[in-house]
């Protein structure tokens, strides 16, 4: 929808305009760029509103002629299903005289980006071989994950976890074209897996280091600030841990924070950005029987990228 020079994108409009693969091919671009330094962000502020309440800002530049804006969100999490909601708007300008030309729905946009910047990760550390994917979570994330990681691995099998069976049963249901099934035993579905999705509200790990085999990939996903974790600080003590932005991994990535808290690891842990390992300064993946950790905080340039890859398409449009 067009006012005058403003283009607005509600959830349906993101969902027409960022496809999967555009959005994979964007994000990848976005995260080198972060790690080139050619694309400028501030870290994430986020304002307290009581428990379960936040609201949070992200502004960001795609470099010095290009794009730049904001995304403002709130994250209120649904006190009857543990759920959590991410509703708000990424704001977009033209660099040339700072004009806004786009209001898009932040909630569909961080759907999109986040499951498409976990297949780039799993793309560049999960083993060439993978063939087991376990995603941990039934909700919304889950979904878009499982739209998003069998672009980039050809999986045999598929296994859902999530603390309702029926809910892991329903998402079996919506994805008859994958080899999907419900896993009533989290540890052992652990144990078989080659990539680990974690995209849960757990407030305590449900993912535990001795469960994880040598040679997998786990996605941290759930968690997207100090507090909540969904793995133990074994696994991250004994991972090559490779978050998407070392400055935000620092602030707030909480399982690395308990981890570094507790003396088990330091700042040096962190291997590098994702975006280093894609511009090939630094090996994901050393060995086959690495456990490579990849940690998704979300970063502003990855949403400011999504957005304007859909202005410039319905541009051309």
């Amino acid at each position: 929808m067009t006012r005058d020079d403003l283009t607005i994108f509600d959830s349906a409009g993101v969902r027409a305009g960022l496809s999967y693969p555009d959005c994979i091919r964007v994000v990848r671009d976005a995260m080198q760029a972060l790690s080139a330094g050619t694309t400028r962000q501030l870290l994430r502020t986020m304002l307290p509103l009581g428990p379960g309440r936040t609201f949070a800002q992200m502004p960001g530049a795609l470099g010095e002629q290009d794009m730049f804006g904001t995304k403002t969100i709130s994250v209120f999490a649904d006190p009857q299903s543990g759920q959590r909601r991410h509703r708000g708007v990424v704001v977009l300008f033209e660099p040339s005289e700072g004009r806004p030309v786009v209001i898009a729905d932040a909630e569909e946009i961080t759907h999109i980006r986040t499951a498409a910047a976990t297949a780039v990760a799993t793309d560049a550390l999960a083993r060439t071989d993978a063939t087991t994917l376990l995603i941990v979570g039934t909700g919304g994330q889950a979904h878009t994950h499982l739209h998003a990681l069998p672009l980039v691995r050809r999986f045999d099998r598929v296994l859902i976890w999530g603390r309702s069976p029926a809910k892991a049963d329903a998402l079996v249901a919506a994805f008859p074209h994958l080899p999907c099934e419900r896993a009533s035993d989290l540890a052992a579905a652990t144990r078989d897996a080659d990539v680990v999705c974690t995209l849960t509200a757990a407030a305590e790990p449900l993912i535990h280091g001795d469960w994880v085999q040598p040679g997998t990939h786990v996605n941290l996903v759930g968690s997207s600030g100090p507090g909540p974790v969904e793995v133990d600080s074994a696994l991250v003590a004994k991972s090559r841990y490779i978050p998407d932005s070392t400055a935000s991994a620092r602030d707030a990535a909480a399982e690395f924070l308990v981890a570094r808290d507790a003396g088990l690891v330091t700042d040096d842990h962190i291997v590098a950005e994702i975006g280093e390992v894609l511009l090939g300064r630094v090996s994901g993946r050393t060995r086959e029987t690495d456990i490579t950790v990849y940690k998704s905080l979300g970063h502003a340039v990855q949403d400011l990228a999504a957005a304007a890859h859909l202005y410039r398409s319905s541009l051309r449009a």
